[in-house]
């Protein structure tokens, strides 16, 4: 069976930038988190040995839930100049290993993500892997032929998520996640869910019900308990709104071929690439 790996860059990039000291190369410019990502990406293929690969990255403009709910994600930091100067430099460093980069304006790289999947998941004799330190992207996996990594411990260790993983930690199916984040919201991206309502509350509704929008319609025929049905009662529109802000999307159209996407390293490209940022400790792995 063949692999297609999918990359989440802006997520690794991030992880790496605050998991590694801030050392500089050679010209003086912060490289701290090109290496770890550069350390990543020989690593995975190395071990994974993947048939074909493609990165997805964020955007700085406006994203369509953005425009839908102005304060989503609203509450993070503004990122730090010496991360944007390397998720910038980070594309001449994927070229450098030969990987396809994906960018659309107004979309997420999670949507990106969710569409490639979308598009070669059928494909036979095919398992796909999405690396991220994303959770977001849990929602993708599928039996094992869809399935999710993500960095652990920094950057130095991963795990692998399948349908059976994705189950024995949130209780329930990897497909349910947008309902589960609908009620219980998202801190990390501030989507507001419902107030009152955890996690083990959430899976347990939407394992009983299926989905927010028949939990709201057993609401008002009276069949949820009313210590439920009082958080619940107010805040249909919001949970509604929150579910749809955790979903990806999967039908950005994406026109290419699965072999469009075929590894094709160049060790002296990245040689090459390595000597120039002072990646000395990466050579030797090459």
């Amino acid at each position: 069976m063949k692999t297609l790996l999918l990359i989440d860059a802006n997520s690794l990039i991030h992880r790496a930038f605050h998991a590694l000291p801030p050392f500089k190369s050679p010209a003086g410019a912060p490289s701290g988190a090109l290496y770890g990502l550069s350390s990543i990406l020989l690593k995975i293929l190395k071990e994974r040995r993947p048939d074909y690969i493609a990165a997805a990255f964020d955007r700085p403009e406006p994203t369509e839930r953005r425009l839908e709910y102005v304060d989503y994600k609203a509450t993070r930091p503004k990122t730090a100049d010496e991360l944007v100067s390397q998720l910038i430099e980070s594309h001449r460093l994927l070229k450098a290993f030969g990987v396809r980069v994906f960018d659309l304006p107004g979309f997420e790289a999670d949507d990106l993500l969710a569409s490639l999947v979308s598009r070669f998941k059928k494909e036979s004799d095919l398992r796909i892997i999405v690396f991220s330190g994303d959770l977001d992207l849990l929602q993708l996996v599928k039996d094992d032929l869809v399935v999710a990594e993500t960095p652990q411990k920094g950057i130095s260790q991963t795990v692998t998520y399948n349908e059976d993983a994705v189950k024995e930690r949130f209780g329930l199916s990897p497909e349910k996640i947008p309902d589960y984040k609908g009620l219980m919201g998202e801190k990390s991206d501030n989507i507001p869910g419902v107030p009152g309502i955890g996690p083990k509350t959430a899976s347990a509704l939407i394992n009983q019900f299926g989905s927010i929008e028949n939990l709201y319609a057993e609401l008002k025929d009276g069949l949820v308990e009313p210590k439920i049905s009082l958080k619940l009662k107010d805040y249909e529109s919001q949970a509604l709104l929150s579910k749809k802000l955790a979903k990806l999307r999967g039908d950005i159209p994406l026109e290419l071929k699965l072999e469009e996407l075929k590894v094709s390293v160049s060790r002296e490209a990245l040689k090459a690439y390595f000597q120039e940022m002072g990646f000395s400790s990466l050579i030797n792995r090459l």
